[in-house]
């Protein structure tokens, strides 16, 4: 759209003044958390067993918006920080416990070097006021460049320190990173079909991109930004107050809380326009890959502009929330350096009285305006950093939310693996009923048993329940009522693992990797070499193919095997079932991009990979499924005809009536 980097310094209030550029530094790169697949997935139990965050009042409402569908108790924000220091102090990585030690102490270190800076300038200064140069040339000469020389060493020195610091937390930050995005990536992938059909891809990328970078931030923020900046202030403060009198501790005191509670004040207000930032930007994605995605249909109907029309109406809703940002942040800004300057004026003034008075020094007058000027970095940040975690925690929230959704089907605790092979993989549908919707049945009571090693056949109308079958098949939704059972054993008791390495399919859509056509036939096994890639690829009548292509094997397929035609991704979805070789076989349509050749070659290499096997398969093309042991017909969601080939037609009901309308065609 526009430089994410302008983005960023618009949307979280960031300030452009070298001290903040020099906050972005500190902190690691922002990581794209769908580009990481490491680590272990959590189940019902860790730092991330939290649902939805409010981090503000109304955050509730917001989240529904941000994320529809999503209902969930609250957190509170110390949750969340709880959570985050889980990752960046593990009980099981002492390195890393090491690193965040040595990162504290190199800190403390840099705070108080700091502050040691302006008394070295102030004994410079001093020396100069009180020796005669007529008198003690020599001497005040040692003097001054001994303060000068150590000033220069303190500021070196804290800058090294922090300089260090960054370099030994920058591990902690990217490991706890990595952690948390292979969390969110596997979680995604560990949540229920229902949910992934209800969502759409766009806003899930946006959420986890902006969920991401906020994690970034805050790790690095709160522990090396919030803590030494109140800690710094503290220090400064108290100083003060020892060496110059409470008056100047008050005043600096009184600074930081009127500067505290306008920049909490103004922030909260600012909050609702990065929201809505955040949902035009979720439905700017949405448009944007949903567009792409059809790029073909777009074409066909010559909708370009249609399309430019549209994203553009979003794009003007980010850009009103955009500008609205923009003009707070600069209010804010202005706010914030005027109680800053007022209460540097204030203590000037007490400084240059003090001094007529005889109470205080030139140098002391030295000291006070450079731990003031120190004073406004780390109030500077104390403002920016306070700002971007506001605007962080608001990103992470969405992400936090989806972290936390249970999926709807899942294994039982300490449930055992399913136990078959291919001579005892019976399927049996009990009394199974299942919906999408309420009111609107899919199927209805439905029950029947496939024995193990046979080969049923499932024909029907569209909307007759075959697909819903094998998706409860799989797992992927439960039945509404009712049980199923794969050798003899119930697929709710069982590892839901276990059931899906038990079957394998080739769906009515097969959809590839944007990779080689070698890894998308791996994707069957990825234990197998490639004898047996070739083997599978063989039996699927695309060996051929394959080998006559430029770079065979290693041919890149494009996103989703938009390269390869309907038949070409049908017959590397049926190679792929075949390599991994699982005691059930399911056949969605498995021929229905196949020309009729090719078609009579991969029934054939079936019939051989199906042999011995419980095999499943669906076909609206009845002449798949007439060599099958036994074909169901299933109408209104329940099985109203059964038999052999010949059986149905004898029987002249729905069977007959389809093969009969096929054949006049």
């Amino acid at each position: 759209l526009v430089s994410r980097r302008v983005l960023a310094s618009q949307a979280t209030g960031i300030n452009t003044d070298n001290q903040n550029a020099k906050v972005k530094q500190q902190t690691p790169l922002g990581t794209n958390i769908l580009g990481n697949i490491f680590g272990k997935h959590r189940h019902n139990k860790g730092p991330w067993q939290f649902v939805r965050l409010c981090f503000h009042p109304g955050a509730s409402s917001i989240a529904r918006e941000s994320i529809s569908g999503l209902n969930a108790p609250e957190v509170t924000s110390q949750d969340m920080l709880k959570a985050m220091m889980a990752y960046i102090w593990p009980k099981d990585d002492p390195m890393i416990r090491k690193r965040v030690m040595l990162s504290l102490s190199l800190l403390i270190g840099a705070k108080v070097t700091n502050v040691c800076v302006p008394f070295l300038f102030k004994g410079a200064v001093d020396s100069l006021g009180v020796l005669s140069m007529d008198t003690a040339p020599q001497t005040v000469t040692a003097v001054c460049l001994s303060m000068l020389i150590g000033y220069g060493i303190a500021r070196a020195g804290a800058a090294g320190f922090n300089e260090l610091r960054n370099a030994v937390f920058a591990r902690v930050a990217h490991h706890s990173i990595r952690k948390i995005a292979t969390n969110v990536f596997l979680h995604l992938h560990n949540l229920d079909l229902a949910f992934h059909l209800n969502k759409q891809t766009g806003a899930l990328s946006k959420t986890i991109d902006r969920g991401s970078r906020g994690i970034n931030f805050v790790l690095s923020a709160m522990v090396f930004n919030v803590v030494p900046t109140i800690f710094e202030l503290a220090l400064v403060s108290t100083v003060l107050g020892l060496k110059c009198g409470l008056a100047f501790a008050g005043v600096s005191m009184g600074c930081v809380g009127v500067y505290a509670a306008y920049t909490l004040a103004v922030t909260q207000w600012r909050t609702k326009f990065r929201i809505y930032m955040n949902q035009a930007e979720n439905e700017a994605g949405n448009k944007a890959v949903d567009s792409l995605i059809n790029y073909e249909t777009v074409k066909y109907f010559n909708n370009e502009k249609y399309e430019a029309r549209r994203y553009d109406d979003v794009l003007k809703k980010y850009e009103s929330a955009s500008l609205k940002t923009s003009s707070s942040l600069a209010m804010l800004n202005f706010g914030q350096n005027a109680i800053f300057s007022a209460a540097m004026s204030t203590i000037m003034v007490l400084a240059a009285n003090e001094i007529v008075k005889g109470n205080l020094t030139v140098g002391d007058l030295v000291m006070v305006n450079g731990l003031l000027f120190q004073l406004s970095i780390p109030l500077g940040f104390l403002g920016s950093v306070y700002r971007e975690v506001r605007q962080a925690l608001i990103d992470m929230r969405s992400m936090f939310t989806l972290m936390n959704v249970e999926a709807a089907v899942s294994s039982k605790p300490s449930s055992p693996s399913l136990a078959v092979g291919p001579e005892t993989a019976s399927i049996e549908f009990r009394n199974v009923s299942f919906q999408y919707e309420t009111g609107k049945p899919i199927l209805d009571n439905m029950s029947f048993t496939i024995p193990a090693g046979k080969k049923i056949g499932f024909v029907g109308g569209s909307g007759s329940g075959k697909t819903s079958m094998v998706r409860l098949l799989y797992r992927f939704f439960e039945p509404t009522s009712g049980d199923i059972f794969i050798g003899g054993q119930n697929i709710k008791d069982v590892n839901i693992e276990s059931v899906r390495k038990a079957i394998a399919i080739v769906p009515q859509d097969s959809v590839l990797f944007h990779d080689t056509i070698r890894h998308n036939l791996n994707y069957g096994d990825l234990t197998k070499g490639q004898s047996d890639v070739e083997k599978a690829a063989r039996m699927a009548d695309i060996h051929d193919d394959i080998v006559n292509w430029p770079n065979g094997y290693e041919t890149q397929v494009g996103e989703r095997g938009l390269k390869l035609s309907g038949g070409e991704k049908q017959r590397v979805a049926i190679a792929r079932a075949i390599l991994k070789n699982s005691p059930i076989l399911v056949f969605d349509e498995a021929t229905s991009s196949l020309d009729s050749i090719t078609e009579h070659n991969i029934l054939q290499a079936l019939s051989r990979a199906t042999e011995g096997r419980t095999s499943i398969c669906i076909a609206h093309r009845l002449s798949t499924v007439m060599d099958a042991d036994e074909i169901l017909v299933l109408e209104n969601g329940k099985v109203s005809e059964r038999g052999n080939h010949s059986d149905l037609l004898k029987l002249n009901g729905l069977y007959a009536k389809l093969w009969d309308t096929q054949n006049k065609l």
